[in-house]
């Protein structure tokens, strides 16, 4: 086996404070599809919700550029599965976006946003404030949602690309989004080891910023992960099993603490 991640396991079994493997939650979980308006658009979106009596705090999840995938209908549902109602937008289909696109499209910023009044509308919601989880491009829109709407009480970005897609070359080697001089969000980022050097490299750099800037931010780098550590079924390793239940543990402990009677 290779001798880093034997290295990996170790540090998540031995160190104090690293979360465990226990991401089934204790609710079971009921799905259904809604629909909301943004502009022009229908956008489709899915909830995932306990089902048991009472409220429940509000979780926006927000895929990347492959989309609103099955295996990313399983992560939403684990979350709910914690005890949040979480609404998923299907934000490519809303505006006809084929499968993996390179270039994004400015509006879908407006139709994710706009699931945020969605989410809030929904009966079982608990408070007036929201989480917003992004994988991969979907942490762009998250962070976008953390400077943009002050329902926002927390950012979590799996592996999330932090600066525009459309941006030049040049800015997606050397800069990150210039929206992180206003992020005023805590946030939680998640990235591997092995993931592209780039874009480990500019989350390591936001989670250092935002720390300057006295954001409360709180940064794991997993060693042995690779990118999709969370859904990846192609070439999977033991780090990003690793990978996978520590984050979701992290995840679930983070909107616990933020999402706390708001």
């Amino acid at each position: 086996m290779n001798r880093r991640l034997v290295l990996g396991a170790l540090l998540f079994a031995l160190l104090p404070g690293v979360a465990r493997a226990a991401v089934g939650g204790t609710f079971p979980v009921e799905a259904r599809s809604i629909e909301y308006r943004s502009g022009d658009a229908d956008v489709p979106a899915l909830v995932f919700a306990p089902k048991a009596p009472g409220r429940f705090p509000a979780v926006l999840f927000i895929h990347g550029r492959s989309g609103l995938i099955e295996r990313l209908h399983v992560h939403a549902r684990r979350l709910a599965a914690h005890g949040f109602v979480v609404l998923a937008p299907d934000y490519h289909s809303g505006r006809f976006i084929p499968d993996n696109p390179v270039v994004h499209d400015p509006a879908t910023e407006a139709d994710v946003e706009r699931g945020i009044d969605a989410l809030l509308a929904l009966p079982i919601v608990e408070g007036r404030k929201v989480a917003a989880v992004g994988i991969s491009r979907g942490g762009y829109h998250a962070a976008l949602l953390g400077v943009r709407r002050p329902e926002v009480a927390a950012v979590v970005g799996y592996y999330p690309h932090l600066i525009s897609p459309n941006a030049p070359e040049a800015d997606q080697v050397h800069r990150y989004m210039p929206e992180v001089e206003q992020w005023r969000a805590p946030a939680l980022l998640l990235v591997g080891e092995a993931d592209h050097q780039l874009r480990r490299e500019i989350v390591v750099r936001v989670a250092g910023r935002l720390r300057e800037r006295g954001v409360e931010v709180e940064l794991a780098v997993y060693p042995g992960a690779q990118r999709a550590f969370d859904f990846r079924t192609v070439a999977r390793t033991l780090g990003d099993d690793l990978a996978r239940d520590d984050a979701m543990e992290r995840t679930v402990r983070f909107l616990r603490r933020f999402l706390a009677s708001r």
